[in-house]
């Protein structure tokens, strides 16, 4: 993860414009490798992690670093360091830190920033300045190698020693001693690393062992934390549930929790995703049923459980306060915040970096979930009743062709959504055109069509609630998923594509019984009042 030059490519130019003044451009680079060793501290980002940092809050540099002679001494040092002008320096510093922050969050994902800006030290640490040490927490600054100028600011007199004095023989001597000594401690570092192999800071990466033959390697694998999304209904019922778990322990606890809070049959719409991809345990396990009675009070409530993270919103802020200060109060362990503005740029700017890693995590012959999960989470931001794929997409699909074609027998299933705000069956038919358009422009470029299938849900399968602006965005989506015959035979009633076949033919059975009441079944699990031309009764019984 190499944050400098992520930083390089997406901060700066936002910052300088047009301004493309290489002193300035490595004065900014020095600075994000300053600031992102600030936020690695646990105590100064947690002054600002609850907040809803504008992109444009010059203001939050001096929130950052609240010792003003700190602030001083960065724009003064990196000022002359790279022959610019103080103040110019201070502005351009001011401007940037509100930008690297959104985008060293959004790297960091699931992964809590100073978590991840510790973990990923040695990528930006080295760019690190010796007098940096002063304004930052110790240990961040690297040790510079012998006989290195420290920095041009630094004075080396100190290194200059007594014993020099004393004559050409301790001259000779102390190359000498050094290497005794470097020897020694050499040995002491390998003995250690033999005995105590256990990082003193664990990563988000873990190590798996795998065998091959009579050997066993190691095999590293991301592992995401689990999470837990629901929303409720006008009238308090559970209106929409997914889950990432790691194993079958874990989402049976999970699913406890939900049955013991909500009513007989309304978990059935509960979605979960099983998979050592994710992490197998979850924070707030323990104190699930007493946070979903909290969320379950609150109608038109959405609430996202996610590493130590709980994440929630209301359409109606007062509510929204209450319930985040009660549910801060009945985990304190846990940081709870409100769901911000719907920022859409961010959003999606953030949804491409995160597929994008996603993908880039692949490896070679990748499992077809895992090239589904990444794919999923770019926001495809269709113009309104459009179904024009954005330019911004399309690099990560033709990354999905690509990966299509190295693993021959991958079948992905393209699945449309939307929100609640127009008639189902305009939703639904717009859901089924989004869907195909994504296949369309990946068969033409160069995905095999009979590999790829798609269907339209419409507003059937929310994933949050459909009363605030950031929930019915997180409902119009499109979803890959692993083709199989459950994908198809799963959601009764659903347009579904596949290859040059074009639309699959079902019989009656197999339709949406709410478009059908008179079949001889009897599926059906609303009345059919969503269509007054089909009557408002379920099916007859057989």
């Amino acid at each position: 993860m190499d944050i400098i030059n992520h930083l390089t490519r997406t901060v700066t130019p936002a910052v300088l414009g047009d301004d493309r003044n290489p002193a300035k451009q490595n004065l900014l680079e020095q600075f994000y490798a300053i600031f992102a060793a600030r936020l690695a501290d646990k105590d100064t980002y947690g002054r600002f992690a609850n907040e809803n940092i504008a992109r444009d809050d010059q203001g939050f540099y001096d929130r950052v670093w609240t010792e003003g002679s700190h602030r001083d001494q960065i724009s003064r040092e990196l000022a002359s360091k790279h022959n610019v002008d103080t103040t110019e320096a201070r502005g351009l510093i001011a401007m940037a830190a509100p930008l690297a922050f959104h985008e060293i969050k959004s790297l960091a994902g699931n992964t809590p920033v100073p978590q991840f800006l510790n973990d990923n030290l040695s990528s930006y640490q080295h760019h690190i300045p010796a007098w940096a040490g002063t304004v930052l927490p110790a240990g961040m600054v690297a040790a510079a190698p012998a006989g290195e100028r420290i920095s041009d600011t630094v004075s080396t007199a100190p290194l200059v020693r007594e014993e020099e004095k004393q004559g050409s023989f301790m001259k000779a001597l102390l190359p000498i001693i050094g290497l005794i000594i470097l020897g020694a401690l050499a040995w002491a570092l390998l003995r250690g690393c033999q005995e105590d192999p256990e990082p003193v800071a664990t990563p988000v990466v873990v190590e798996e062992q795998e065998n091959v033959g009579d050997e066993q390697v190691a095999v590293a694998a991301d592992v995401v934390p689990a999470s837990l999304r629901i929303a409720t209904g006008a009238d308090n019922t559970l209106y929409a549930c997914r889950m990432n778990v790691g194993d079958a322990a874990l989402q049976t606890t999970v699913m406890n929790a939900l049955t013991s809070t909500f009513a007989a049959g309304e978990t059935d719409k509960c979605r979960a995703d099983v998979d050592d991809s994710f992490a197998a345990d979850m924070p707030a396990a323990a104190q699930l049923p007493e946070i979903l009675q909290l969320i379950r009070s609150v109608p038109n409530a959405s609430m996202i459980i996610k590493g130590e993270e709980i994440v929630v919103n209301s359409p109606d802020a007062d509510i929204l306060d209450q319930l985040v200060n009660d549910l801060r109060a009945a985990v304190p362990s846990m940081t709870v915040m409100a769901e911000g503005p719907l920022d859409l740029r961010n959003e999606i700017e953030s949804s491409m970096t995160a597929a994008e890693l996603a993908l880039n995590n692949l490896g070679e012959n990748p499992d077809p979930r895992d090239v589904a999960r990444a794919l999923s989470l770019q926001v495809i931001n269709f113009e309104l009743d459009k179904a024009f794929i954005p330019e911004v997409n399309k690099p990560l699909l033709d990354r999905a062709v690509q990966i299509m074609e190295e693993v021959p027998d991958m079948e992905l299933m393209i699945i449309g959504h939307t929100d609640k705000l127009a008639s189902d069956s305009y939703n639904m038919e717009l859901s089924r055109e989004r869907a195909e358009s994504v296949k369309e422009y990946m068969v033409s470029q160069g995905a095999d069509p009979s590999k790829l299938s798609t269907k339209g849900l419409g507003e059937t399968d929310p994933i949050a609630d459909n009363s605030t602006p950031q929930g019915r965005f997180r409902n119009r989506r499109i979803e890959f998923t692993v083709y199989d015959d459950s994908t198809v035979t799963g959601n009764e009633g659903i347009s579904v594509t596949a290859g040059d076949s074009g639309d699959i033919t079902m019989t009656d059975d197999e339709l949406d019984p709410d478009l059908n009441p008179t079949d001889g079944n009897n599926d059906d699990l609303l009345p059919d009042g969503d269509d007054a031309t089909q009557g408002t009764e379920l099916d007859p019984t057989n």
